[in-house]
């Protein structure tokens, strides 16, 4: 991503960007040969990750540089030894990598010598590309906010299916006929529609963005079935639901969400 975006440091430093909504802003760039668009998008929010990222990153590059260096004056390694360590390190921490120029040398004794620097130009180059990144599409004729939001609503329905296989544990069956197809696609249709209202409820009261914690929160309160036999064969069933605890009863005061005490069900 990063050698992708230096094709277009000059865009980088251009004002010409386009507000889509407060803190992000977006950029046509056309391909030379006009059958794609290329769109720059640069997040406030996103750059302050990848900074707070980069510094973290350099600092653990940095103290493990140091650590390797001492322990090549305290004994006697081999230079490949060495290289594989070094290599582990930058890998491990590769988003700072970039800043580092590493040499492993091995002197006339044969002991292995760790010589580093940090490349002056990285910083001003990350500083340039935090926050940025580049979305690529075959549709020319297009504008850059609208290609921004047909992207929104990809990651959006790969995010619902994650929440089909994973939160709401629903996963693929495979099915024989039509019939149950269509109802297995209904099921999962309803089952996100019912998360992503929760989530709705969830924003309006003030609970955040994410509705995962409710939901593992109120699928503690049970529903259990009394089965009553009576005389005359007939068994009644009552269908009743556990009494919410003081943490359930204060989420669904906030959702505005009230349960009943029971539900009806059908005698056998």
């Amino acid at each position: 991503m990063q050698q992708c975006l230096k094709n277009f440091e000059r865009e980088l430093l251009e004002e010409d960007w386009e507000l889509v909504r407060e803190g992000l802003e977006v950029k046509v760039c056309r391909s030379a040969d006009g059958e794609e668009t290329f769109i720059l998008c640069r997040s406030r929010q996103r750059r302050g990750k990848e900074r707070a990222m980069h510094r973290r990153f350099e600092k653990r590059i940095e103290e493990g540089l140091d650590k390797i260096a001492r322990s090549c004056r305290k004994r006697r390694y081999k230079a490949v030894r060495i290289a594989k360590r070094v290599g582990r390190l930058l890998e491990r921490n590769s988003r700072a990598a970039g800043l580092f120029e590493t040499d492993v040398i091995e002197d006339a004794q044969g002991r292995a010598k760790l010589v580093w620097k940090k490349v002056e130009a990285w910083p001003d180059w990350a500083a340039l590309s935090e926050g940025c990144y580049l979305l690529r599409s075959n549709l020319t004729d297009w504008k850059a906010q609208d290609l921004w939001r047909a992207y929104i609503h990809l990651t959006e329905a790969e995010a619902a299916f994650r929440i089909h296989k994973t939160y709401l544990q629903i996963r693929p069956i495979w099915h024989q006929r039509q019939d149950r197809v269509l109802g297995h696609i209904l099921v999962c249709f309803l089952a996100y529609v019912l998360c992503k209202t929760l989530g709705q409820l969830c924003r309006t009261a003030g609970l955040g963005q994410e509705p995962r914690r409710v939901f593992e929160e109120l699928s503690k309160i049970k529903v259990l079935d009394v089965m009553l036999p009576t005389r005359k064969g007939i068994t009644i069933r009552k269908r009743c639901i556990t009494r919410p605890s003081e943490h359930q009863a204060i989420l669904l005061g906030r959702l505005g969400l009230e349960l009943p005490g029971s539900i009806k069900t059908a005698q056998m």
